[in-house]
């Protein structure tokens, strides 16, 4: 078990997945940029003006590239643990920048690096914004450098899947066989406790679902294959699945498909923010151990 209490992930999967599909990862990541768009709006409720923000598992930039426009004066780092995605990062931000952006572009680093074990100086950053990374590692690991890179005062921005994502899948594969094909993802509370294990200030968790049809199996496999969201558990079985088992699949996943002739595919996206302390503050906890609070509370404290 890891830190987290998941089953551990192979991050050497995890690498080579989305490695392989750095190529056509954005015909298929609908959902990836409709979570970038709500996270990066949840700065417009918290005052912040950052001269450096990482963005944290940055897949083919488009967050990054919306990080960019947000803070034009601010130095954006982008960083992956798959090197196909940093170069895909790279050559997209410099395709779309709009002419004369030459200096916001010259503002954008690019960095291949393991956000478990992230080669930054301490407090190098203002702000670190990570949209759906986290499914991919330890948290408590990744909390951890995040807190030591951040400066006193800085922000800490995240989303993440929680358990009942794609749990359809889950359950058509449970009636095929026992074997694991889709990994753990953390439960929103047990998130919250990991930042104050980590030592962030007023962490604030909440959710929101999201659902992606297809009118069949095979068109959301085939999504999840582009995007590099391959199962990683680390008790995975390394052989094929047969035809048997496979049918049976699609039987079971057949039971969800709904009235008007669509398949769903389930997520539950978790929102996270915390703080790092001004020096002096100490550890902040939680008051009665809750982390949820409305949208309309995002926003820093005074003083």
């Amino acid at each position: 078990m890891s830190a987290s209490g998941l089953n551990p992930l192979d991050r050497h999967a995890v690498r080579d997945s989305f490695a392989r599909a750095a190529a056509t990862y954005d015909d298929a990541a609908v959902l990836q940029r409709e979570v970038a768009d709500r996270l990066q709006a949840r700065l417009d409720y918290i005052n912040l003006r950052p001269l450096r923000v990482l963005d944290l598992g940055c897949g083919t930039g488009y967050l990054t590239r919306l990080l960019s426009r947000r803070y034009s004066s601010a130095q954006i780092v982008a960083l992956d643990l798959a090197l196909p995605m940093v170069q895909a990062a790279r050559l997209h931000t410099t395709a779309r920048l709009p002419f004369g952006f030459g200096r916001r572009l010259s503002r954008c680093r690019y960095a291949n690096a393991d956000a478990e074990a992230l080669p930054l100086p301490d407090a190098s950053f203002d702000l670190v914004v990570s949209n759906l990374t986290l499914q991919w590692c330890d948290p408590d690991r990744v909390f951890r450098e995040c807190r030591r890179v951040l400066r006193p005062g800085g922000l800490f921005l995240f989303t993440t899947f929680g358990p009942d994502t794609l749990k359809e899948l889950r359950t058509a594969w449970r009636a095929a066989d026992s074997r694991v094909h889709v990994h753990d993802f953390i439960d929103m509370h047990d998130l919250g406790d990991a930042l104050v294990r980590a030592r962030f200030a007023d962490p604030v968790v909440d959710m929101e679902p999201l659902t992606l049809t297809y009118p069949t199996v095979a068109g959301l496999l085939r999504d999840l294959k582009a995007i590099g969201a391959h199962n990683a558990a680390a008790s995975r079985r390394q052989t094929l699945t047969g035809k048997g088992q496979f049918a049976r699949f699609e039987q079971a996943y057949e039971a969800f498909r709904r009235s008007d002739g669509r398949l769903p595919a389930s997520h539950e996206v978790i929102f996270g923010h915390a703080w790092i302390p001004e020096h002096g503050t100490g550890r902040v906890e939680p008051a009665n151990g809750q982390f949820a609070v409305p949208l309309t509370a995002l926003r820093r404290r005074p003083g």
